[in-house]
């Protein structure tokens, strides 16, 4: 069995053959697809952040509207990039919306992507310690973060508060029990991954890795697995860790199927550089007949290792086409593949 989702960027455009038009378009959008996803009994609903584009960017308010309306299905992001964040304040969002979904919050954090801006993070009023880069600013705020989600009371309590206080120190509040152990770390490259695992963070790898050996997408990032579990059982955890990884997967099994994605079916890896020093590996999508798609599948490392498969969604196509190709795969794919 593995747990298969999907996830949305949440674009919007006013071109007119956009599905999604505004924000307000993607963001209703994006829990109606929640919903027929969890109807269809996908196992996920998961959703990018980004900042100063148009795409979804604060995710707390849909997470926590797609909680109040699904009962089952696992709420997610990936990733939420973690330079902008208070994380104190994060942490309060964080336990609301997991409250409001009874549990079912799933939070993929990270250092972040290639940005729409220029140290996007300094407008939200965030610098880097002296000595110190963007990438461990991001990491150090992943950190608190994890701290603040142990519930342990940190703040000495006022002599003569507005309402009564419970001794000792106080936590922020709402607090969510459990939360901490469904983090997820974004990780672009094994070493992050090892970090993350030493930390008793999930893993979430994309279709997007450092570029570390030259070999083929699915083995980097399989070898990229293996080094997380590895650094997650040298540390000692108690617990068994949860590994996602996420595909552009489409069964041709309509004309629209055909003629939105038929021309994409002999995609390859392409290799690149996201900014002046990091090589990357971008991962190919896949695209075909059921019959060659399970075939095509079944040879990628990766998703054999992974526990849970996110499916990136084309959400500008609208709701009842992405309920489609969720429904696509879990009807004619994942069952030939041991999936469900």
């Amino acid at each position: 069995m593995k747990k298969i989702g999907f996830l949305s960027f949440g674009h919007w455009t006013p071109s007119p053959q956009s599905q999604t038009r505004s924000a307000s378009d993607t963001l209703l959008q994006s829990i109606d697809l929640a919903v027929a996803a969890e109807e269809l009994g996908a196992d996920g609903a998961y959703f990018r952040v980004h900042h100063f584009a148009r795409q979804l960017a604060s995710p707390f308010p849909l997470l926590a509207a797609v909680g109040a309306k699904t009962s089952r299905i696992e709420i997610g992001t990936a990733v939420i990039d973690m330079r902008y964040e208070n994380p104190l304040y994060m942490a309060e969002d964080a336990g609301s919306a997991d409250l409001i979904a009874r549990g079912r919050l799933q939070l993929g954090i990270s250092r972040g992507s290639p940005e729409q801006v220029i140290d996007g993070w300094r407008h939200f009023g965030y610098e880097p310690t002296e000595g110190e880069s963007d990438a461990d600013m991001g990491r150090r705020h992943a950190e608190v973060l994890l701290d603040i989600l142990r519930g342990e009371g940190f703040a000495q309590p006022n002599p003569r508060p507005m309402f009564p206080n419970p001794p000792g120190l106080l936590r922020l509040e709402p607090h969510s029990e459990g939360l901490r152990e469904r983090i997820w770390w974004g990780a672009g490259s094994n070493a992050t991954a090892a970090w993350a695992a030493r930390l008793g963070m999930n893993l979430q790898s994309s279709t997007l890795k450092d570029d570390e050996s030259g070999l083929p997408f699915h083995v980097q990032q399989a070898d990229q697995i293996r080094v997380y579990r590895e650094a997650w059982k040298e540390a000692g955890h108690k617990r068994e860790p949860r590994v996602s990884v996420s595909r552009s997967i489409f069964a041709l099994v309509d004309d629209r199927d055909r003629a939105y994605f038929g021309s994409s079916g002999k995609d390859a890896d392409k290799v690149g550089f996201i900014d002046e020093k990091t090589r990357a590996i971008f991962g190919r999508s896949y695209a075909a007949e059921p019959d060659m798609l399970i075939e095509e599948l079944a040879k990628d490392e990766a998703i054999a290792a992974a526990d849970t498969l996110l499916l990136t969604v084309p959400n500008q196509l609208g709701v009842e086409y992405n309920a489609h190709v969720i429904e696509a795969i879990l009807k004619h794919v994942a069952p030939a593949l041991g999936w469900r």
